[in-house]
């Protein structure tokens, strides 16, 4: 029997507020977003408060067809936002604390999905709190070992340290990250070297299956342990960045996971990333000419 992929994102679910209004934001929601739309079922975990904003994302998530069940309603804090503001099309953040995705409950029901996902994408912003942090470690641990665990780093703000990004990839089979990144953690691990170098010194480090290395407008490179893929990037007018990344990173998962070959989930993923940046939105609706995907049988 066919049976589509279980993908989950797990962490900050959130509103960007832009100054012309808000948007639903997030990268967990936006990568399980993406995934439906490549053919998985697509399970956004996070947290919102008991209040109108809590509501509304979930008229959104039902509007964009994505299940809410794993969106827990913390009644002590709010829902989540982010202001947001972009310089040519690059977005700068500034986000709330003591908000509803940084208390995402572990529940027995939330161990059962990780059970039965076959990826996960988790970053380290919803590791900020304790609470949010210890939820995400158990998902990971009660994950098979052969799912795909893809730590997005997705480094904001101070939100963030060796202890958290350590830990993160010890769990991790996949890492995806940026340009900007990669001299954090560079530096962070004590690698020398060219971005090639450091990429392979952190793949061997933490015994990873593979690091996607994104640069923006210049594409990506994708290195396991026998192959690298070396993308140009795709040329296009970019109106908004923002959740880019987190579609290359679903589109990258789903490639993983039908077992295509590398320059094929290099090229696509850099696509989808492109076309999302032509969008004013993060989670725009993919032409059927990049969101065809086959599902598995499990």
């Amino acid at each position: 029997m066919y049976e589509p992929f279980t993908v989950a994102g797990i962490g900050e679910l959130l509103w960007d507020v832009f100054p012309e209004g808000k948007r639903l934001g997030g990268a967990p929601v936006n990568f399980s977003y993406h995934g439906h739309q490549l053919g998985a079922t697509g399970y956004p975990v996070s947290a919102v408060g008991p209040d109108a904003l809590g509501v509304e994302i979930r008229e959104v998530l039902l509007a964009k067809r994505l299940p809410d069940e794993f969106v827990m309603i913390d009644k002590e804090h709010p829902t989540g936002t982010v202001q947001v503001t972009l310089n040519s099309g690059k977005p700068s953040y500034e986000i709330c604390e003591g908000v509803a995705w940084d208390y995402v409950p572990l529940t027995n029901d939330l161990i059962t999905l990780a059970t039965k996902a076959d990826a996960v994408c988790f970053g380290s912003l919803a590791q900020r709190n304790g609470v949010s942090r210890s939820t995400i470690h158990a998902f990971l641990g009660a994950m098979r070992d052969e799912a795909l665990k893809i730590f997005d780093v997705n480094l904001r703000q101070d939100f963030f340290s060796k202890e958290i990004i350590e830990a993160s990839l010890a769990h991790a089979s996949v890492l995806k990250l940026s340009d900007e990144e990669l001299p954090v953690l560079a530096d962070m691990f004590g690698i020398d070297g060219t971005a090639p170098e450091q990429i392979a010194a952190l793949r061997q480090m933490f015994d990873l299956q593979l690091i996607a290395y994104t640069r923006g407008s210049a594409g990506s490179l994708l290195v396991t342990e026998n192959e690298t893929d070396d993308h140009a990037g795709i040329l296009c007018e970019a109106t908004n960045t923002v959740g880019a990344g987190d579609s290359f990173t679903a589109t990258l998962c789903i490639g993983l996971l039908n077992q295509k070959p590398l320059p094929e989930i290099n090229d696509h993923a850099n696509r989808v990333a492109a076309f999302v940046c032509t969008q004013d939105t993060a989670t725009p609706a993919l032409p059927h000419s990049l969101s065809a995907a086959s599902p598995t049988v499990r």
